[in-house]
């Protein structure tokens, strides 16, 4: 991997932003995208890093943010999406059209314009689906569908890229984000949905941030292609009651 910049759109999310601060610390330059110009900024300015704002669903926009990154790249990572919760019978064609633009086309479009620079750097990608791309809830099927969808394009991209381009994609649980406020900002309810986990607790952002640097680092140069999750084991195991 050639030394170059780390871009990470979604830098102002939790996720997004402990993994700015993990890269910063191990001496790389992380890029920082995202749609909140000011706590972009607030960010860019703790760690001395370069940014750019951006809403990607704006395809264009995206093109140019990432351009903007430079080349060789030594990284991407797109720490973006969204939680849709909807029965099946209240579900509009418009609820579907816009998780999967915002969690699979925008993630495909900034790898697309990322690509040469991240192959001129031997570069690593990182996506994040969801525990519910695999593990069937009810309520989940937009988002469900979505995720599983990042699933997908993730293992496309490590076939079509490689051997230049590492791609791996990470699928956590539910995480203590901004996103994810709505169901844990209650006590109970957090409580509860932490129970369902074999380990007993909601995910933290550092959870998944750690895993995301790991695989941007040389240190997993022999893994792509694979979808991990981070997610107390609560998509392969089942508590004891």
């Amino acid at each position: 991997m050639m030394p170059g910049p780390v871009v990470i759109l979604g830098a102002t999310g939790g996720i997004g932003g402990a993994l700015a601060r993990r890269v910063a610390a191990r001496g790389a330059t992380p890029f920082l995208i995202g749609r909140d110009a000011g706590r972009l900024a607030a960010l860019a300015a703790e760690l001395g890093a370069p940014s750019a704002p951006c809403d990607v669903t704006d395809a264009a926009a995206l093109r140019d943010a990432v351009g903007a990154a430079g080349s060789p790249l030594s990284g991407l990572a797109f720490c973006i999406g969204s939680i849709v919760m909807k029965p099946l019978a209240r579900a509009m064609p418009a609820d579907f059209a816009e998780a999967f633009a915002l969690n699979a086309t925008a993630a495909a479009l900034a790898v697309q314009a990322a690509a040469p620079a991240l192959a001129a750097g031997g570069g690593s990608v990182v996506l994040f689906s969801s525990v519910a791309a695999r593990a069937g809830f009810p309520g989940h099927a937009v988002i469900g569908a979505a995720k599983a969808a990042v699933e997908g394009l993730s293992i496309a991209l490590a076939a079509e890229l490689a051997p230049s381009v590492r791609v791996n994609c990470i699928a956590p649980s539910l995480t203590r984000t901004g996103i994810a406020a709505p169901m844990t900002k209650n006590p109970q309810m957090a409580e509860a949905i932490a129970r369902l986990h074999p380990i007993p607790r909601l995910g933290e952002p550092e959870d998944a941030a750690a895993l995301a640097d790991f695989l941007l680092s040389d240190q997993s140069g022999w893994i792509t292609g694979q979808v991990i999750g981070v997610d107390g084991g609560r998509s392969s195991l089942r508590g004891r009651g």
